[in-house]
């Protein structure tokens, strides 16, 4: 069991620091290449899906259908990169982890005996099926194209 529990630790850490990359800098979207394609939601909430033209300090262009259009830096709330999606791949991985779960959570002292193996090969098809559910839960739940610049919101002026 405790091993399970390092395992799990192991593989959120990952995910809990990504969560916690700051996304405020605008000099995060020179990395982006033309041509990719990528979201961009306004302040007013209009949204726009497209391929990344150039970026400068003033503003963000991008071919949006078969127009070009520039977003002055004050108007962009969010730029999301709309790369392939990894959900699939992150819940075979997952899957793999829960079989690995499975198969050193359980204890056999004679590797000889039928029923040892059998009970093994259970726990880990049920670690594999656990591990794939949740790794299909996790990647439904976490959002897979990478938010590359979001806005900080409006501080108010007034006082709590």
């Amino acid at each position: 069991m405790r091993n399970a529990a390092l395992v799990c630790f192991l593989i959120l850490i990952p995910c809990s620091l990504r969560a916690q990359d700051k996304k405020a800098d605008w000099k995060a979207l020179y990395g982006l290449r033309s041509g990719e394609k990528i979201e961009l939601v306004e302040t007013g909430m209009k949204k726009h899906v497209g391929t990344f033209s150039t970026v400068t300090d003033e503003a963000i262009q991008l071919r949006e259908g078969s127009n070009d259009i520039g977003i002055p830096k004050e108007n962009v709330a969010r730029v999301t990169v709309l790369d392939k999606s990894h959900r699939l791949r992150n819940a075979f991985i997952l899957g793999a982890a829960g079989a690995g779960i499975g198969a050193v959570s359980t204890r056999c002292s004679n590797s000889t005996d039928w029923f040892c193996g059998f009970g093994r090969s259970i726990a880990v098809g049920f670690g594999a099926v656990v591990g794939l559910a949740g790794g299909a839960g996790v990647g439904a739940a976490v959002p897979s194209h990478p938010t590359i610049y979001r806005a900080e919101p409006a501080k108010s002026n007034t006082p709590h």
